[in-house]
């Protein structure tokens, strides 16, 4: 008789055991919770954060190799000063040392009127080395204190002034079309020139 209670309550214990979660696992989700940034494994080898734009979700690093990989949504534009033009596709790969980022993959900045990849990011004191293979350029690292946004890049203020400018005028242009609803020229008029003209 004591035999099937026996049985019956370690087969209870065994499966509340089962759905409970184990120390390793909570010890895993801790650690998980506490994985450094895209950004500050940039800080770690001694580069800037703003060498990749805000937003990444989420980044690989192998340190045995230095295999390193950023993720973003999509692929990332944006203008710096006004006359570079940069571009991040949606995944970014390199290898990653201390100072260093080369063999880089999914970065592209607009010479001219061509779109070259930069290979290789070296830092040297306080200068940042950027190749492009056949040339290269230095920038201070100060520049890089902060990331840079997808589309705006670090004039953001600016081009949030300039949307709101773009949005006033179709209002503007509204209101001159309603005035002017019933005269014989704006019936004549092709919708193309319309749509152009607000």
């Amino acid at each position: 008789m004591a035999l099937p209670f026996l049985f019956t309550a370690l087969c209870l214990i065994l499966m509340l055991s089962q759905s409970l979660p184990s120390s390793s696992l909570l010890q895993e989700t801790n650690f998980l919770d506490q994985n450094p940034t895209a950004y500050e494994i940039l800080g770690d080898y001694n580069l800037p954060k703003g060498l990749l734009p805000k937003g990444v979700v989420g980044y690989s690093l192998d340190t045995t190799t230095g295999t390193f990989s950023a993720f973003w949504n999509g692929t990332c534009s944006f203008s710096l000063e006004g006359s570079y033009q940069l571009r991040y596709k949606s995944t970014i790969n390199g290898y990653i040392s201390n100072g260093r980022l080369s063999r880089l993959e999914g970065v592209s900045v607009k010479l001219f009127f061509f779109w070259v990849d930069i290979i290789e990011v070296t830092r040297n004191g306080d200068d940042l080395e950027f190749s492009v293979g056949i040339a290269g350029a230095d920038f201070s690292v100060d520049n890089f204190e902060e990331c840079p946004q997808c589309g705006c890049g670090l004039n953001c203020g600016e081009y949030l002034r300039e949307a709101i400018v773009r949005m006033e005028k179709p209002v503007m242009a509204f209101d001159l079309l309603k005035k002017n609803l019933r005269s014989p020229l704006f019936c004549s008029l092709p919708m193309a020139f319309l749509f152009e003209y607000i």
